[in-house]
């Protein structure tokens, strides 16, 4: 039964190594790879693209409005029955004749007409476009800053992977050592020299390391998974493995350092505050008279498709918005609130942002303090592992007491692993941290920032 038991294992094992190609990949390949195709990326494009797309509207400012029409109509009312007349270029003597002024014929016309409206001064359309651009151009700063925070999270989901597959190594290595004394002790079993509840202490050791095999198995493929999506690819039958192992890297940080009021994300911020700027002089040009060109040429017919008399109206008209019932002043006071909600939000961002720079430098002090101990810890656990080990196989030592030892050892080393990819990730979050913050736009179109919140998820 124990041989059929382990062909069946062998099977399983090849079928799921046959049926799962595994990639290699370096961080270098992560960071150069192309990551506009990311879902998050995609979408903060979109944005940018209607910004301008809105943007395209306000050319109505200065481009002419071009209508055309044909219409027909039949009519004998007494005014309009005259008037048709006279625009076909049809009246004579009798017309004049008060019956048949009063009581007319019912008459028809086919009317063609082109009309043309051309803006000329309206600076109410010239802020509002001012502060479309405005819009744009900080939509446009949030992709870029996206693509950073992507690139972030690709290398903090790369040293997830690498540390799913450094904890494998340690668990099957701890489960080649539990074997080797498994072994030992069965031996000793055999030959009368131990009780039996040590070999099965042995048994229940090496079912929790399969048990945490196969959850580090999982890791590695949740790991894979989240790098294919960041980079918006198919992991069907795919995994990644990193080329490079997980290791220790020396950052130098500044705990005292101030926040950068240059960093472009706060730039941006206060180009919002400019954009507001320009929709509270857009809503005060509303006062400003305005002026326009305007242009028809017509033709009529009593028959279809027949074009004999014409005549054409042109001109230019200047004109201003006395009273619009306070609409336009309540317009002003809005813009100004928002714009000074906007205010308070950039002192509040800039000094949440001091303090979670604050706290990335804390960080890094704490997880390169947490480095060394635990280091130092699983090196006196490997020394303790080998003293009892030498004991045991002296037979000064009981099993469990190298079973508790041997588990020790293969946790300290795992806290190690944890410890560095912690600090890794800290480095690197500073890093990212003191470039860039995470955008936002809210439904109504004015732009926000959310500080730090997707970012700070380590």
């Amino acid at each position: 039964m124990r041989k059929i038991a382990i062909l069946i294992l062998l099977f399983t094992t090849c079928s799921e190594a046959f049926s799962q190609e595994i990639i290699s990949i370096s961080k270098a390949d992560l960071e150069n790879k192309i990551i506009d195709n990311n879902l998050q990326v995609k979408m903060a494009t979109k944005e940018a693209e209607l910004a301008k797309a809105e943007l395209l509207g306000t050319r109505a400012m200065y481009l002419p409005n071009v209508n055309a029409s044909y219409t027909f109509s039949n009519t004998n009312n007494p005014l309009y029955a005259f008037g048709t007349k006279l625009n076909q270029e049809r009246i004579t003597m009798m017309d004049f004749n008060p019956d048949n002024l009063n009581s007319p014929k019912s008459i028809s016309s086919f009317a063609t007409k082109i009309e043309v409206q051309q803006p000329i001064i309206n600076m109410d359309a010239v802020y509002q476009k001012k502060a479309g651009e405005v819009k744009a151009e900080v939509l446009n700063i949030k992709t870029e800053r996206i693509k950073e925070y992507v690139q972030f999270e690709l290398k903090k989901s790369y040293m997830m992977l690498q540390l799913a597959y450094k904890m494998l190594e340690t668990l099957e290595n701890a489960k080649q050592t539990t074997l080797a004394n498994k072994k030992v002790i069965e031996n000793y079993y055999k030959n009368g020299m131990i009780q039996k509840s040590e070999v099965l202490y042995m048994e229940v050791r090496i079912s929790e390391m399969e048990s945490q095999i196969q959850t580090a198995k999982s890791n590695i493929r949740n790991a894979s998974d989240y790098l294919y999506f960041l980079l918006d690819e198919n992991s069907e039958e795919k995994i990644l493995k990193p080329s490079e192992t997980l290791e220790y890297t020396e950052y130098i940080t500044d705990s005292g350092a101030k926040l950068n009021q240059n960093r472009k994300d706060l730039q941006a911020y206060q180009k919002s505050l400019e954009a507001y700027n320009w929709m509270i002089k857009s809503s005060k040009a509303k006062f400003l008279p305005k002026l326009n060109a305007f242009g028809s040429f017509e033709m009529y017919d009593n028959k279809i498709a027949q074009f004999n008399a014409n005549g054409y109206l042109a001109g230019i008209q200047l004109s201003w918005n006395v009273f619009d019932g306070l609409k336009s002043k309540s317009e002003q006071e809005k813009y100004k609130a928002e714009r000074s909600r906007a205010q308070t939000e950039i002192e509040q961002y800039s000094k949440q942002s001091q303090l979670e720079l604050n706290k990335a430098s804390r960080q890094i002090e704490d997880a390169a303090s947490k480095i060394n101990f635990t280091k130092q810890a699983w090196e006196q656990s490997k020394e303790a592992y080998r003293i009892r080990k030498n004991r045991y196989d002296q037979g000064l030592e009981k099993s469990s007491d190298l079973l508790s030892a041997e588990t020790l050892m293969s946790q300290k080393e795992l806290e190690y692993q944890q410890t560095i990819f912690e600090y890794n990730v800290a480095s690197e979050y500073e890093k990212f941290f003191e470039k860039i913050m995470y955008w936002s736009q809210n439904p109504k179109g004015s732009i926000t920032i959310a500080a730090g919140g997707t970012c700070g998820n380590k």
